[in-house]
C-alpha cells in the first residue's frame, strides 16, 4: 500500500469522530473502579453480519474469504481482484474498518451508521454512494415492507450493507456469477443488477396495493362502513412508496450523466436505460393510486353524504306524517270535547238555573252541541287538520 493511501487514512482517523473514539478505547486502560473483565470484540468482523464476500477476477470468483480480515488480506495480495462484500445489519466498528480499508468518506460512513436515509446517490471522488429502499408486499396483512440498503461503490470492490430482509442479494450475486462476462465488466455492473432487482422488487408490490385499491372500490359502493379508514390507511402506504420510488430517477440520470465521465461499458448503458424504463413505468402506476384513492375518497364521502341526507329525509317524513297524525287527533279531540263541556254544565243539577225549568232546554242543549261540533269541524277542515 503507497505511502499516500496511510497518510490519508491517518488524516481522516484524526477527522473522524467515531475512529478517534475507537482508538482512545484501545489505548486508554479501564476504570480503576471496574473489576470485571473488559469484553474482547473482535475486529475481523467474524459477528454473523458477513453474509458473504468473495474476490472476483475475469467474473470468476476465486476466493471466499470468511472474514472482513481474511477480505483485506487477499484483497491487498491480489490488487486485481474485485471484491464484493454483502453484510446484514453490521456494528459500527465493522463500518468504521471497512471504512479504514477502503477510504470510504466520512459523511457515507456516517449516514450508514445512522441508517434511516432517504434514497439518494452521492459521488466521493472515486466512489459512489447508493442508498436504496426495497419494498415487499405482505399479503398475510396486506401491507408494505420497506427496507434500506447502501452500495458503496468503488475501483475494486463493492459493499452492500442490509439493513432489512429484503432485498435478497445472494439471488443477484447467484445472477451475476451466472454470467461472468458481465460481472467482468466491474463493480458498475453489480449496481446496475442491485438497482434492476430492486425495481423488479416493486412490481409485486404494485400489484398488491392494485389489487387493494380494487377491493377498496367494491367496499365504497357497498357501504362498507371502515373503508375510509382503509383508504387513508392504503393512501399513507402508496405515499411511503412514492418516496422510495420517486428519488431512482434522478439516481439515474446521474449515473446517466457520467456514462462519457466514467466510461461506462455500452451493456451496462442499455442495461440502465432499462431500469430507468421500468421506474418510469412504476412512478406511473403508482401516481394513478394516489389519485385514485384519492377520487375514490371524494367518492366515499359523497355516498355517505347521499346516505345520510337519504336519512334525515326519511326521518324528515316520519315527523311529519307524525304532525299530521297528532293533529287529527287534537282536532277531534276538540271537537268531542264541545259536548261534553256542555253537558256538564248542564249536570251540574244546581236549584236555581234558568234552564232547568225550559221546556225547550234539553232541545237547546243537543242543538248547542251540535252547532260547536259542527263549528269545529269546518274550522279544522279548512286548517285540513282534518
Amino acid at each position: 500500500m503507497s505511502d499516500r493511501r496511510l497518510r490519508t487514512r491517518a488524516l481522516r482517523s484524526l477527522k473522524n469522530p467515531n475512529l478517534r473514539n475507537m482508538a482512545r478505547r484501545r489505548t486508554e486502560p479501564a476504570p480503576a473502579g471496574d473489576t470485571a473483565p473488559m469484553p474482547k470484540v473482535p475486529d475481523d468482523g467474524a459477528n454473523g453480519s458477513v453474509m458473504d464476500a468473495a474476490l472476483y477476477r475475469d467474473g470468476l470468483r476465486v476466493a471466499t474469504p470468511a472474514t472482513l480480515a481474511d477480505a483485506y488480506k487477499r484483497l491487498r495480495k491480489d490488487s486485481d481482484a474485485l471484491a464484493w462484500i454483502g453484510l446484514y445489519k453490521p456494528s459500527e466498528r465493522e463500518l468504521v474498518s471497512l471504512a479504514e480499508e477502503f477510504d470510504l468518506h466520512q459523511l457515507a460512513l456516517e449516514d450508514a451508521i445512522q441508517a434511516h436515509q432517504r434514497p439518494k446517490l452521492e459521488r466521493y471522488g472515486d466512489t459512489l454512494f447508493v442508498v436504496l429502499r426495497a419494498a415487499r408486499y405482505l399479503d398475510d396483512v396486506e401491507e408494505v415492507d420497506f427496507a434500506e440498503l447502501h452500495i458503496f461503490i468503488g475501483p475494486g470492490f463493492v459493499l452492500t450493507v442490509r439493513h432489512g430482509a429484503a432485498p435478497d442479494l445472494s439471488a443477484v450475486r447467484r445472477r451475476m456469477e451466472g454470467e461472468p462476462e458481465l460481472l467482468a465488466l466491474g463493480p458498475e455492473a453489480i449496481l446496475y443488477a442491485i438497482l434492476d432487482t430492486v425495481v423488479d422488487g416493486y412490481v409485486p408490490v404494485v400489484d398488491g396495493l392494485q389489487n387493494d385499491i380494487d377491493e377498496i372500490e367494491t367496499e365504497v359502493f357497498g357501504g362498507h362502513p371502515w373503508v375510509s379508514r382503509r383508504i387513508y390507511e392504503l393512501s399513507q402506504e402508496v405515499l411511503e412508496f412514492q418516496r422510495a420510488v420517486r428519488p431512482l430517477s434522478g439516481m439515474l440520470e446521474g449515473l446517466a450523466a457520467g456514462f462519457s465521465k466514467y466510461c461506462t461499458d455500452e451493456e451496462l448503458q442499455r442495461y440502465l436505460r432499462d431500469v430507468a424504463d421500468h421506474v418510469t413505468h412504476i412512478r406511473e402506476r403508482v401516481d394513478g393510486f394516489r389519485q385514485a384513492l384519492a377520487d375514490m375518497l371524494t367518492v366515499n364521502a359523497t355516498l355517505v353524504a347521499q346516505q345520510q341526507n337519504a336519512e334525515m329525509q326519511a326521518l324528515t317524513e316520519a315527523s311529519f306524517a307524525q304532525n299530521e297524525e297528532i293533529k287529527r287527533i287534537s282536532a277531534w279531540a276538540a271537537i268531542l270535547f264541545a259536548p261534553t263541556l256542555v253537558g256538564t254544565i248542564y249536570g251540574m243539577n244546581f236549584t236555581h238555573m234558568p234552564e232547568v225549568d225550559w221546556v225547550y232546554g234539553y232541545p237547546f242543549a243537543l242543538a248547542l252541541m251540535a252547532v260547536v261540533c259542527f263549528g269545529l269541524y269546518v274550522i279544522f277542515k279548512r286548517r285540513n287538520w282534518l
